[in-house]
């Protein structure tokens, strides 16, 4: 085992290395191996993969999404006696907010709400005593989430895949990271949105951060509830073969807030109908059964593979626990490369 110390001068307050493991705030308040949190992503972040994210070390997340109470009792059921946590898309609770009781009531890790205001349902996850994670894309955003009491502000870049506004981590995480320690000093922050490998970890730390909250690199795993021909799709691809748009939310007739867009695949779906969002808008009820169809069947060209711009540094869809494990020892590498370059 490598004992690396590391000086207060190359490394932040907040990032202490100790036997093989990174040790910050977040791995402390929540008892976790790593400092490492699944994107609570709809249908991929299954029982059964943020039940491998919480056996590897991290802090996992059901992503509830679109989905109802069935899925949310499945699910947990899936991830067996590990114990994990919920994530919603905030505005779409808004529709179901009963929903929130049938998450609470079977005990999580925590409770996430992403992409909307987190107000009307933070006092029900305090009185259940059960920590509460806003995932923000602006500064406005993260005060928001300090007002009411957020014990893990997410700082989700532009990067990102699925859902997303418009700041990149770079700025995002340590303009945050700054507003926190001045007004909200217990608030833990978490890094979000094309972190894929131990850089991405370790440029986490360096910014600001306790830890940060990987989407697609967990997404192309083997425990992930993702069909394999999108994982293949995205495994010969680059982060230019992304983009944001609209188009999965029009053919879904789901009315997302203007604010956000999702990053997605481009794909022959995206070249046929972007830029005719109004033409694909009115011919929805025959486009989505064809979306539908190419999503069931895993058609990759047909429906949207949503992915991160991190897709050109992801080469294999692994098992979470290496996938994790590569991550955290990349990060302690360029740690320490980073320390050699000071002397």
């Amino acid at each position: 085992m490598v004992n690396l110390a590391l000086s207060a001068q190359t490394v932040p307050n907040h990032c202490l290395r100790l036997n093989m493991a990174i040790k910050t705030r977040l791995t402390e308040a929540f008892k976790l191996t790593h400092p490492v949190v699944l994107a609570p992503m709809g249908v991929a972040a299954s029982g059964r993969l943020a039940a491998a994210v919480a056996a590897a070390g991290g802090l996992g997340l059901i992503g509830v999404g679109y989905r109802g109470q069935d899925w949310i009792e499945s699910q947990t059921d899936a991830a067996g006696n590990v114990r994990v946590g919920a994530g919603f898309i905030t505005w779409r609770l808004q529709m179901s907010p009963q929903l929130l009781d049938v998450a609470l009531a079977r005990r999580p890790s925590a409770i996430c709400l992403s992409f909307g205001d987190p107000q009307p349902f933070a006092k029900k996850v305090h009185a259940a005593n059960v920590p509460l994670i806003c995932q923000v894309q602006s500064l406005s955003h993260a005060r928001r989430a300090a007002e009411v009491g957020a014990t893990i502000v997410v700082a989700q870049g532009a990067e990102a895949g699925g859902h997303g506004g418009s700041r990149s981590v770079s700025t995002l995480v340590p303009e945050i990271a700054d507003f926190l320690a001045k007004s909200s000093p217990d608030t833990l922050l978490c890094a979000a949105g094309g972190i894929a490998d131990g850089r991405g970890l370790a440029a986490a730390l360096m910014l600001g951060a306790d830890g940060v909250l990987v989407g697609s690199r967990l997404w192309a795993s083997e425990e992930a509830n993702v069909h394999p021909n999108f994982q293949a799709a995205a495994l010969t691809a680059n982060g230019d073969n992304t983009i944001r748009t609209r188009l999965a939310d029009i053919v879904r007739n789901y009315d997302w807030p203007s604010y956000y867009t999702a990053r997605v695949l481009r794909n022959a779906f995206v070249e046929t109908w972007q830029g005719k969002e109004a033409e694909l808008a009115a011919s929805s009820d025959v486009e989505l059964s064809k979306w539908d169809k190419a999503w069931d069947e895993g058609h990759a060209d047909g429906a949207n593979v949503f992915i991160s711009e991190s897709v050109g540094i992801i080469r294999s869809v692994a098992p979470v626990a290496t996938i994790i494990e590569e991550m955290v020892v990349e990060a302690e590498a360029a740690i320490r490369g980073a320390t050699k370059k000071l002397s």
